[in-house]
């Protein structure tokens, strides 16, 4: 049996410290992204190409030294090549948000991806969504505005692509449960990055052709941007495998709340990198969001247990 396939004993503290971790450096990728469509002037959609392309540069001889070439036999590529594309499609959205926003009220209006998820699985997969939780996801959203209302008034249409990213990310995140365990997190993650290259590449030409500045293609300028730019597409492989092992290791609900570090290590790097720094109408929109999102994770956790007992 594969060192991929074996079965991992539950270690939740060890789980825990991974996913802390993960979740304090993931900010860095948006940092970097940041800093090469500005000072290296690179677009957003050649970032986002390289990012996938380096991802998968990286994952794919890991795979090929674990499982062989069999490994590339996906049971379900075209969902794995989906999975890819709509990854793809989140990243670029994101990273053309960060071009143009501080890191920070990014991350904050992204953070609606819960529940738009948790509306979704309730729409198409049955899932029981009682008043509370549509209360909070209300409310999550409401923050969400909080911070999108003085982000309007500087950058226009631009303060929605986060929550366009969200809901994209969601699908993909949606597209997970679909693909279930019929592929090794491995395989899923190399598929991945393949999906995010082939969908970037026509992005890429597509958006150049129509002489859109954001899709140009462009190469980084120094050694600098060329060490960030493979930062970046190994951070994002290794990163989100990590984030697989650690929800191996405990349970989603005790996992979940980590995320929201994401928001702590965009604040300091926004502000330590850029001069970025929420301004009191923008802490109050993440406190509520961060608020709604972990009344739904408790009510989750609280139903589970419930079901366990009966």
């Amino acid at each position: 049996m594969s060192p991929e396939k074996s079965a991992i004993p539950q270690n939740p503290l060890q789980g825990m410290a991974i996913m802390a971790g993960c979740m304090l450096l993931l900010p860095a990728m948006d940092a970097i992204a940041k800093y090469m469509a500005n000072a290296e002037a690179m677009s957003p959609a050649q970032i986002t190409f390289y990012r996938f392309f380096i991802q998968l540069a990286c994952t794919l001889p890991l795979l090929l030294i674990l499982n062989g070439w069999s490994a590339l036999s996906a049971k379900r590529p075209w969902l794995n090549l989906l999975r890819g594309a709509l990854h793809g499609a989140a990243s670029l959205l994101f990273f053309t948000a960060v071009k143009y926003m501080p890191l920070a009220d990014v991350f904050a209006i992204y953070f609606v991806e819960p529940f738009i998820l948790t509306a979704m699985s309730a729409a198409f997969l049955g899932d029981r969504v009682g008043w509370r939780r549509w209360l909070a996801i209300v409310i999550g959203f409401a923050g969400a505005m909080v911070v999108i209302q003085p982000s309007w008034a500087i950058f226009g249409w631009t303060a929605f692509l986060p929550v366009a990213c969200a809901f994209l990310f969601a699908l993909y995140m949606f597209l997970n449960r679909a693909i279930g365990n019929a592929d090794s997190p491995m395989t899923m993650q190399t598929m991945s990055g393949l999906g995010g290259t082939l969908f970037m590449g026509g992005a890429l030409m597509l958006g150049s052709s129509l002489g859109q500045a954001d899709f140009q293609p462009s190469l980084p300028s120094s050694i600098l941007g060329v060490s960030l730019l493979i930062l970046l597409g190994t951070l994002s492989g290794y990163l989100h495998l990590l984030i697989v092992r650690a929800f191996r290791l405990a349970p989603l609900s005790v996992l979940a709340p980590f995320q929201y570090f994401e928001i702590i290590a965009a604040t300091v790097l926004g502000y330590a990198l850029f001069g970025d720094f929420p301004s009191a109408s923008k802490w109050l929109g993440i406190a509520i969001i961060v608020g709604s999102g972990l009344f739904i994770l408790w009510r989750e956790r609280n139903q589970a247990k419930s079901i366990a007992i009966e």
